[in-house]
């Protein structure tokens, strides 16, 4: 559909019905401590409920415990071998430019940071890198497979946060919206989709028409898993540029919050890369993705590395001509990626699994290479706003 500005203001009075009057039960029942501790062992498609999991806890995860009729799975499996032609570049813009675009957002900017991720961003980067992974596995939604569950926690994790705020009466929502409101959830999953495909495009990735469609696909499931609103969520990549430009102007802006994060994801990022030579490619990375604007208003600082940076486009130009002409070289980049992703996961994450719970409080201050032929390359949808 196309959205104006009307159709996001009815959006951003919505939440998710079935996750929000779940989450309610739980805590007008006392049973929040419960299903943490109960949901623990719960990790993997398949895996029997323990005794004692709450009546209305154990209905919901019934009701959310399959994807959607309308999938097609041969276009899921097409996103999967994108993914994994393409990790560590996703991985970038995931980290370097879906991240940083919540933080252009001052009223989700200041959401995260009453969410405790001042204080701990890698867990809420290793949330995303791993949920992301789960979701590219061969049997994501087959028995044994950590996506579904994974999914189910994050939906009452926003119901808990839409919770806390307004009971608290934390949160003018007649001035910013419901907290995690339909219109914001569509805009993340733009983040998260469309956003990547435009960074990979900057950077110089070459992708097809197929592929791009089919990971913006992908995360039009996940949306589906999460509580989005299907009726109101873009179907094409046309649509997508357009809710995404309306939102972004609607919202982006400078914010104290917005600042305090991207500062919180550079450090994080410099302690991952060895040495500290590499360590403004960081900032580089993230003002050529991002842009300049954005860039200032998040207080990015500018570094030697910034024109460097600009020739990442060439050098993976170079990288994909080896892959394209040889089988051997485009196995040992694809295990390459991979083993970078498995890295950078593991160091986010300090080797451990991350656990998605309701959090009974909030913060008291909160100021397989890809087997389609590599023939028509796939270009963004152009811009809806002449600046």
């Amino acid at each position: 559909m196309a959205h104006t500005e009307a159709s996001l203001d009815t959006l951003r009075d919505a939440g998710d019905e079935l996750a929000d009057a779940t989450v309610a039960t739980l805590f007008e029942r006392g049973e929040v401590g419960q299903f943490n501790t109960l949901m623990r062992y719960v990790s993997t498609v398949g895996a029997p409920l323990p005794d004692g999991l709450p009546d209305v806890a154990r209905e919901y995860l019934k009701v959310t415990s399959a994807p959607p009729a309308w999938v097609d799975w041969g276009e899921m499996e097409r996103a999967r071998l994108f993914f994994i032609d393409n990790n560590v570049h996703i991985s970038t813009a995931l980290s370097f430019a879906s991240m940083p675009a919540c933080y252009v957002v001052p009223h989700v900017a200041k959401l995260l940071s009453a969410t405790h991720s001042l204080k701990y961003p890698a867990k809420r980067m290793a949330e995303t890198g791993q949920f992301t992974v789960h979701l590219m596995q061969p049997d994501a939604f087959e028995a044994g497979s950590r996506f579904v569950p994974a999914a189910q926690k994050v939906r009452l994790l926003h119901a808990s946060i839409r919770h806390h705020l307004r009971r608290e009466d934390r949160w003018d929502t007649a001035a910013l919206g419901v907290p995690i409101c339909q219109e914001d959830m569509i805009g993340g999953q733009m983040f998260f989709s469309l956003l990547v495909l435009d960074s990979l495009h900057r950077l110089g990735v070459h992708m097809t028409e197929e592929g791009a469609h089919a990971y913006f696909y992908a995360w039009r499931v996940v949306g589906a898993m999460l509580g989005v609103d299907q009726d109101a969520v873009p179907k094409t990549l046309e649509d997508a540029r357009r809710f995404l430009d309306l939102y972004m102007l609607r919202h982006m802006g400078p914010s104290e919050e917005g600042a305090h994060l991207t500062r919180q994801l550079i450090d994080l990022y410099e302690e991952v890369v060895p040495g500290t030579f590499f360590d403004p490619i960081v900032s580089a990375l993230i003002r050529y993705l991002v842009g300049d604007t954005c860039a200032d208003w998040l207080d990015v600082p500018k570094t030697a590395w910034d024109t460097v940076v600009k020739a990442a486009p060439h050098l993976l130009g170079v990288l994909e001509t080896i892959e394209d002409r040889s089988p051997l070289g485009a196995w040992a980049l694809d295990r390459l990626g991979h083993l970078t992703t498995v890295f950078e996961l593991s160091s986010l994450t300090r080797g451990r699994v991350m656990h998605y719970a309701i959090p009974e409080h909030l913060k008291k201050d909160y100021g397989v290479p890809d087997t389609v032929p590599r023939t028509r390359r796939w270009d963004p949808p152009a811009a809806t706003v002449t600046p």
